[in-house]
C-alpha cells in the first residue's frame, strides 16, 4: 500500500492502512481485526522493532443472533435437496451439530455404531471430541454406505482419497433454500445453530450442548438461549 519496507512505517501509517480497508475497500470489521492481529504479530515477532501497533484498538464486537430454522423448515429444506450425497452431508451436519469442515473430513471409521457416537478428529482449535449419532442418521448412513461404498472419507469427492468441497455444498445449500421457499438465509452453519437450539428447547442441559458443539466456553453456547422461541414463549 505504501511501497515501502515495513520497518520504515510507523503507527500512523498502520492506522491509515486499516482505515483504508474499512472505508475504501469496504471490508468488514472482522477483516479489520484479522489484519490488525496479523500486523501486531508481524511487528512484534518478525520486525522486532518498537511496538507501533500496541495502541491501535479493535472495534467493539458486533452481537448478532444466529438464524435458526423451525422443525417444519428443516423438513422442507431436506426434501428440497435432490442429490443424495449432499442431502446426507447436510443431514449429518444438522443431526450431529457439526461444522461443514468437520463433516467433509469425517472418515468411515469415525462412525461408532456400537456406542452411538461420532468422533470428530481435530476440529476447530485442533481438538478431538465426540458428538451424538442418532438412530435415524445411522440408518440413513447405512443406506449411503451401500450406495457409495466409501473407503476412507465418508463423503469423498470424485477422487475417493479427497473430501468433498465445502464451496460445492454451500451452493447446494443455497439452492435447496430457494427450492424450499424459505425466506431465511440458510448456510451449512445454520443447521448447526438449529441443532443447538432444538436440543435446548427439548430440555438438554447447556453444558451438554457445549460439549457436543465443541465450544471452549459455555458463554458461546449461551447465545442459543436468546434465539429459542420456546424458552421465550414459556417466559
Amino acid at each position: 500500500y505504501f511501497n515501502k519496507s515495513p520497518d520504515k512505517l510507523g503507527a500512523e501509517d498502520v492506522r491509515t492502512y486499516l482505515l483504508h480497508l474499512v472505508q475504501e475497500k469496504k471490508r468488514s470489521w472482522g477483516t479489520y481485526k484479522q489484519a490488525l492481529a496479523a500486523l501486531r504479530y508481524f511487528y512484534r515477532w518478525v520486525v522486532k522493532g518498537p511496538e507501533i501497533v500496541e495502541y491501535i484498538r479493535c472495534p467493539r464486537p458486533e452481537r448478532r443472533l444466529p438464524v435458526v430454522l423451525s422443525f417444519e423448515e428443516v423438513r422442507r429444506f431436506f426434501a428440497a435437496i435432490p442429490s443424495f450425497k449432499y442431502r446426507m452431508i447436510l443431514m449429518t451436519a444438522y443431526s450431529a451439530g457439526l461444522r461443514i469442515s468437520e463433516v467433509v473430513n469425517l472418515q468411515v471409521s469415525d462412525i461408532d455404531s456400537q456406542r452411538m457416537v461420532i468422533r470428530v478428529c481435530q476440529g476447530k482449535r485442533k481438538k478431538d471430541r465426540y458428538t451424538i449419532l442418532s438412530p435415524v442418521l445411522l440408518a440413513m448412513l447405512r443406506h449411503w454406505w451401500v450406495a457409495a461404498r466409501p473407503v476412507s472419507y465418508l463423503f469423498p469427492s470424485r477422487s475417493p482419497d479427497r473430501p468433498s468441497r465445502v464451496t460445492t455444498i454451500q451452493q447446494a445449500c443455497k439452492e435447496a433454500q430457494q427450492r424450499a421457499g424459505i425466506d431465511k438465509r440458510v448456510t451449512p452453519h445454520t443447521l448447526r445453530h438449529s441443532f443447538a437450539t432444538h436440543l435446548l428447547e427439548a430440555g438438554t442441559d447447556l453444558r451438554v450442548i457445549q460439549e457436543l458443539l465443541g465450544h471452549a466456553s459455555v458463554r458461546t453456547t449461551a447465545i442459543y438461549t436468546h434465539v429459542s422461541a420456546k424458552l421465550i414463549a414459556q417466559t
